[in-house]
Formats: structure tokens, sequence, C-alpha cells
């Protein structure tokens, strides 16, 4: 695979690396690449890491599979390449920075970059996925690696924030230090569950609120 990481998380997960269920994981998504259409690109795997590197990340937004349409995934949960349509989660996750900071989005296309460059880490539990085929990584090994970045971070930084969305994020939130960092959880922002306490939620604020609390810079969510 043409994948790569950014040093600084190449330093704090060698170990989860070098482990025999990565290996697997590793020789199971080469095969799935060969056999046939997967999502995203290979060398966007580790977009999400690339963008943002770990001593710069401020807050963790998780999300839980990439999506499985043609040039949709772009290795940001919840993004999509700029030319496409918003996904309808992304769009109400749109509406709730609208409405919890008073103020219209300035850049209004699906590509998350721009957050990422300023410390939002982007993570799906599952990274890759077969084309038009949901779940169909998942169980094979993303999890174990996810949840490893989620404890590194914990362990090791302080003062983040995790934004959990619906129930599956939220058992990510088992490896997470509350007493180190804000730990926001709200339904998931798809249009099933989003008037059930997504709308209204406030993370955004909240976030900004809290990193300005610990002498950091606020995210541009707009």
């Amino acid at each position: 695979m043409q994948v790569r990481i950014d040093p600084s998380w190449q330093k704090h997960l060698a170990g989860e690396l070098e482990k025999p269920y990565f290996a697997e994981l590793t020789a199971f998504v080469k095969r799935e690449y060969e056999d046939g259409a997967v999502y995203p690109a290979p060398e966007n795997i580790f977009r999400a890491f690339d963008l943002c590197p770990f001593e710069k990340v401020k807050v963790v937004i998780l999300g839980q599979d990439p999506y499985h349409g043609e040039r949709q995934a772009n290795g940001l949960a919840f993004a999509v390449d700029e030319r496409e349509a918003v996904p309808p989660s992304l769009k109400n996750i749109f509406k709730e920075i609208e409405s919890d900071l008073g103020k219209p989005l300035v850049h209004k296309g699906g590509d998350l970059s721009r957050w990422a460059k300023q410390g939002v880490l982007l993570l799906n539990a599952t990274l890759t996925v077969r084309a038009h085929t949901a779940g169909s990584h998942q169980e094979k090994g993303w999890e174990q690696f996810t949840d490893a970045v989620i404890r590194k971070l914990s362990q090791v930084r302080s003062g983040l924030v995790f934004m959990l969305w619906g129930n599956y994020a939220k058992a990510k939130g088992a490896h997470i230090d509350r007493s180190k960092h804000l730990v926001l959880e709200a339904p998931h922002p798809s249009p099933l569950s989003a008037h059930s306490g997504f709308f209204a939620c406030k993370h955004f604020s909240r976030a900004n609120e809290y990193l300005i609390s610990h002498a950091e810079t606020p995210i541009d969510w707009l």
C-alpha cells in the first residue's frame, strides 16, 4: 500500500504498528485494494494523521466508517472532497455550528482539511471500507488501532476536547481520562438522530471556551 503516517504519530504508535494484529490488518487491506474498489484512496488512509500531527491535536472528532460511495471518502471523518455534495450528517454539523456560534459559515465545502490543519483530528474508527458495502472493514483490526490512538492521546496529552457523537463514538470514551480532558457527548448528527440532542448541543462553542481556558487558540469552525 502506498501509505505514510506523519513522523510524530509514527513515534507514538511504533509499538502498535509492530503488533501481529496490525500485520494481519495490513495484509487484509492490501488484498482488498487488489480485489476491487476500496475507499479512501491508499494515499489518504492516514490523511487525518498527516494533516494533524500528534503534538498539534486540540480536538478529536470521532466518526465510524469512511463513506463508501465513489469520490466521497478523503481520509477525514465526516468530510468529502470539495467538489462533492455535502452529505446529510455534515450538513447537520454545519447547521449546528451556525446556530451555536450565531454566524453563517464562510466555508461551505465538505473538505474539512481547514479544521484538521488547526488541530482537529477527524478520526474514523475504521479507516477503510469496500465500495458500496458499509461496515465491510469493521472487526479486522482498525478499531484496535484507533482505540490505541485515543489511549495514547489521553495518556500523553492534556487539555484535549473529545467530541463523541452517537453510541459507537461514545463507547470509545472508555479510553479517555476525563480528569484531564473535556469529553462532549451527543447523539449522532445523522438526520435519523440529530433532532434527539445533537442540535443545540453547543459542542463547538464549548470546545473553544475550554481551549481558551487552557491557553490554546480556539478553532475557527466557520
